[in-house]
């Protein structure tokens, strides 16, 4: 005798839709946990690695071609006697084109604690600002005439720039190449601006406290500090240079 189908109670139904409900929600929450972990550390764990492995490579780069240039000790020695010439001005060496992505400047903030320091590579692709700061392509290196533009993640990826609402003017920022040792002094507090502000970043910046021609340093990262509506940028002034010390 074939028997008749009925259909599931109600009760038995809603059981069944809130336990796969509740079970979407678990698997859901747990994947969201996860990928805010790997947000929150494990790209900041990769970013503090490849910015002390750049750090490091530079710094190695400095002292080979430091002790390539340091003639023998005997040279002077051995060298015959000649006849004093006058004091000639030597010509400083033209600056050398950058390539994208490599390391050419560290940068020292007093104000964001003693051990920080972060290389400087070329380019603000989001490739490079995993590995470092980002020098904005087309403005001025280190210590010359111009705007020094230079960019960094303030959340995330080692969260660089994480404390630059903390700047306030007086502070310094200290940016060592090769050879010598620049000082920059912030001259107003963060400001906050749009993303097509693109003048910010101009070799007299606008909205800055400059209005003249000089050597500047301009500092963008990312607002709100989990977003990337904004920018902050503070903006510092050339006070200093000096040989640069090895550390």
């Amino acid at each position: 005798m074939r028997s008749r189908w009925s259909p599931p109670r109600p009760d038995v139904v809603l059981r069944l839709v809130v336990r796969t409900f509740s079970e979407v929600c678990l698997t859901a929450g747990t994947l969201i946990v996860l990928f805010v972990a790997y947000v929150l550390l494990w790209t900041g764990v990769k970013a503090d690695r490849a910015m002390e492995g750049e750090r490091d490579r530079l710094r190695d780069r400095w002292a080979a071609a430091a002790a390539a240039d340091r003639p023998p000790p005997d040279a002077a020695a051995q060298a015959p006697p000649t006849a004093a010439a006058p004091p000639q001005q030597a010509a400083e060496p033209p600056p050398r084109p950058r390539t994208a992505g490599q390391a050419f400047a560290e940068m020292y903030v007093p104000r964001f604690g003693p051990d920080w320091s972060k290389p400087v590579l070329e380019g603000t692709d989001p490739g490079v600002l995993k590995k470092g700061l980002g020098h904005y392509a087309g403005t001025a290196g280190p210590g010359e005439a111009g705007n020094f533009a230079v960019a960094g993640h303030r959340r995330t990826y080692g969260d660089p720039f994480k404390d630059v609402p903390e700047l306030r003017p007086g502070d310094e920022v200290i940016v060592r190449d090769a050879t010598r040792r620049y000082t920059y002094t912030v001259r107003a507090a963060p400001l906050r601006t749009l993303p097509t502000e693109v003048a910010v970043v101009d070799p007299v910046p606008a909205r800055s406290p400059f209005t003249t021609p000089g050597s500047y340093l301009t500092l963008t990262t990312c607002d709100p500090e989990w977003g990337h509506s904004h920018r902050l940028v503070v903006w510092a002034e050339l006070t200093g240079t000096g040989p640069a010390a090895p550390g």
